[in-house]
């Protein structure tokens, strides 16, 4: 039951109607027995510092930062971990003692999740797109220890940006969407992961797949496809590459687990159950 002393969390970004983040964190909460709400905060970007602001006035415990905030809150934040200082996104803020914000990252983890058990270590992946959402992704593909990693983007610059940030960390290079080499490239790599949002729901592009289809025809049946994107589920993509016989994942799991891993930062290490999430959101995928 809400009360005067109930705590809350929130969601922040622009726009959040379509997040499904409040429905598995409230099922967490419940679960766990806290006195703690979890709603979504629609922001204006020219809003962001005095709504964040004035959410350390009142009784929140954190806030998860979605798009297009996850840089824009470092100004405001008096500590921040070095994940996310090297990935430059914060997901994830919390109120210390002093009342000061800190920020960290929870993509990781969320990102690594479902792939901990497939050994792919010093094997080989693509990663499609060059923003925000590639900087956690390089950095989890590091963690589970790949030897290269190919990045295709229709932007040099922010391929140029993405290189700079990791060349000394992994064997890493960029390559335009155009270039004659990416054919052996889809036919040899053991990982696809898309970090674009083609594909998801409440795009105009929904219906359709990155790069298009004739870009896959080389597609090997051993790859592992990952998506991202958990609303629809599967994507087309993932349609496409499970008709191919490829190992698909879509971007599911990885919500919960960057959720769980929130939550139990905003409640001192609790140990935040997986499967309530998920059990919650199957209901709404």
């Amino acid at each position: 039951m809400i009360t005067s002393k109930t705590s809350f969390l929130a969601l922040i970004g622009n726009p959040v109607s379509h997040s499904l983040s409040p429905i598995m964190q409230n099922a967490a909460i419940q679960y766990l027995g806290l006195d703690l709400i979890y709603m979504a905060i629609p922001c204006e970007n020219e809003d962001l510092e005095i709504v964040i602001n004035s959410l350390k006035k009142m009784n929140c415990k954190g806030l998860n930062v979605t798009i297009p905030f996850k840089q824009k809150v470092f100004d405001i934040c008096s500590e921040i971990s070095p994940v996310a200082k090297k990935v430059k996104a914060i997901n994830t803020l919390k109120l210390n003692d002093n009342k000061d914000w800190i920020g960290t990252n929870t993509d990781i983890d969320g990102f690594i999740y479902p792939l901990k058990n497939l050994n792919l270590a010093k094997k080989t992946a693509l990663i499609l797109g060059s923003g925000g959402a590639a900087r956690s992704v390089i950095q989890g593909l590091i963690e589970l220890k790949l030897s290269k990693i190919t990045i295709i983007s229709r932007n040099n610059n922010s391929l140029d940006g993405l290189i700079s940030n990791f060349k000394y960390d992994i064997d890493i290079e960029g390559l335009l969407n155009t270039n004659n080499e990416i054919d052996n490239l889809i036919q040899e790599t053991d990982l696809i992961i898309n970090t674009t949002p083609v594909g998801m729901s409440n795009t105009t592009n929904y219906d359709v797949i990155p790069f298009g289809q004739s870009f896959w025809s080389a597609i090997n049946s051993k790859t592992i496809v990952y998506d991202l994107i958990y609303n629809p589920s599967p994507t087309p993509f993932l349609k496409f590459c499970d008709k191919k016989g490829c190992m698909t994942i879509d971007g599911t799991n990885m919500l919960i687990a960057q959720g769980a891993q929130s939550l139990s930062f905003w409640t001192n290490g609790l140990e935040v159950p997986f499967e309530v999430m998920h059990d919650a959101l199957k209901k709404y995928l």
